[in-house]
């Protein structure tokens, strides 16, 4: 980050806007929605700067620039639209250290003013460290368009209750969800309309009931955050992660979507690695329980969805033991995000209406599956957590009677920016993690066709095999046998 974002307090300081055309006018407009006292140097003033001089707002002098109107300056703004013009003001300012802002000069500015969404006293300042204003203009844009004009209202008469709920409700976790309850229900809809009365209402109902008790019971949110990708994550899910005190995190939740939690939350990483330090199941399932039992909201950060190989059952389980309240919020599994990323639908109308999800992972290092059901012709299947166990996997199709040509296509770190993909067949499987050094996590589709729904590979999904090309081609039924027989050994 190359420009700290900060808000200046500008009561009682002094701004000088150096230039008299239409950047001039913008920056000039701009200073006006604050408290800082204006003073304007143009030789040729714009109208609408003399008409603002005219009605007392701002101090303009008809004139070129002098070093001395620099004195006692908080800010300046050298807007002239000439850089022969603007390069002595901006020296004069550094000189004596007030911010200086160029417009449409990086190198000489000391700060860049952003695009602002408007909410007094809300306000949301959206910066591209100069490299794209029109991509800032549209962000602006997407926001003023789901910010009501009343947001400001609202903003205004909750901050008139702040002394009056911080001595109706002592205890702050107790506040601040205090404070969600009201900004989301009733009270929000009257401040957003002007309705004061309604309003007040809101708010005595609201502190009746934390009146019976500041300490409110802890809660458990089971949050599914996705395949990895942080834009992949739920609104849902998003919302609870800024509502939570603690959170509990996984090792495949991305730091990205970390960052979508309130910076003040406890943060507690509880991650599993294969064949590497891990946390135990009932050592998260206890502190899923302690902090909640404390009173906090607890979010138990989960990658893909906390139903799918999630352990959330368990966790579940124990929560309500406890007798605290718990919320399951689902996620993008890894299986459709991967699917969705190489273009390989997971269902075809008429002909594959089914498909199963399975893992791979193994307490005691043997799969215990229903291969012969696997290998059925035109099964379609995909695998979690396969990749440490390929080769079993591989074995055991076979051995069941699956194609060796039957279709495989990996998926490494899908969604993410170090995603790779390849497309084998179960002869080569094995081969392939072994010679593109493939690891987990990583998705196995098996049985799934591109050419079946009528799409080509993508080129990016890069294609392994070791035998020759007519290997692919529809076999006999007593070339199949050998070459099953063969792959065994």
């Amino acid at each position: 980050m190359k420009y700290f974002p900060v808000f200046l307090d500008m009561r009682g300081k002094r701004a000088l806007v150096v230039g008299g055309g239409e950047p001039a006018v913008q920056k000039t407009r701009l200073l006006m929605k604050t408290a800082v006292v204006i003073t304007v140097v143009a030789e040729k003033p714009d109208a609408e700067l003399v008409a603002w001089a005219a009605s007392g707002c701002i101090a303009l002098h008809r004139r070129p620039f002098e070093e001395s109107d620099l004195d006692g300056v908080f800010i300046a703004y050298g807007a002239t639209g000439d850089h022969e013009q603007n390069a002595p003001i901006a020296a004069a300012a550094k000189a004596r250290n007030v911010l200086i802002n160029v417009v449409d000069e990086l190198d000489p500015s000391d700060f860049i003013t952003p695009a602002i969404v408007d909410r007094d006293p809300i306000t949301i300042a959206i910066g591209t460290e100069g490299s794209s204003p029109v991509l800032a203009r549209e962000i602006k844009t997407h926001l003023e368009a789901h910010l009501p004009p009343g947001f400001g209202r609202m903003a205004r008469a909750a901050g008139k209750l702040r002394e009056r709920v911080a001595h109706a409700v002592k205890d702050i976790s107790a506040r601040r969800r205090f404070w969600e309850r009201l900004l989301q229900g009733s009270f929000r809809a009257a401040a957003l309309a002007g309705d004061t009365q309604a309003a007040e209402r809101a708010v005595a109902r609201e502190l009746a009931a934390a009146g019976s008790s500041n300490r409110e019971p802890g809660r458990v949110i089971l949050i599914g955050c996705g395949p990895g990708a942080g834009d992949l994550i739920t609104l849902r899910a998003q919302l609870a992660l800024q509502r939570a005190d603690v959170l509990v995190i996984d090792r495949l939740v991305p730091n990205e979507i970390v960052e979508h939690a309130r910076r003040e939350a406890k943060r507690i990483y509880v991650g599993k690695t294969p064949g590497g330090p891990s946390t135990p199941q009932d050592e998260i399932n206890a502190t899923l329980v302690r902090e909640g039992l404390q009173g906090q909201v607890v979010a138990r950060l989960k990658g893909g969805d906390a139903f799918v190989f999630g352990r959330a059952a368990e966790e579940m389980s124990a929560v309500r033991a406890a007798g605290l309240n718990v919320e399951v919020i689902p996620g993008i599994t890894a299986a459709h995000a991967c699917a969705a990323r190489i273009g390989l639908p997971l269902t075809l109308r008429s002909k594959l209406r089914e498909f199963t999800i399975l893992t791979g992972a193994t307490a005691d290092g043997e799969l215990d599956l229903d291969w012969r059901a696997l290998a059925r012709h035109g099964h379609a299947f995909a695998v979690y957590m396969g990749v440490d166990n390929a080769s079993q996997i591989r074995r055991e199709l076979l051995k069941a009677g699956a194609r060796p040509d039957m279709p495989v296509v990996i998926v490494e770190n899908g969604t993410l920016v170090s995603e790779r993909a390849f497309a084998t067949m179960l002869h080569d499987f094995g081969a392939c993690i072994e010679s593109e050094r493939i690891v987990a996590p990583a998705i196995l589709f098996f049985g799934f066709d591109w050419q079946a729904a009528g799409l080509t590979r993508p080129s990016w999904v890069k294609a392994f095999t070791t035998m020759t090309p007519e290997f692919a081609e529809d076999w006999s039924q007593a070339q199949v046998a050998e070459a099953t027989h063969w792959v065994m050994g």
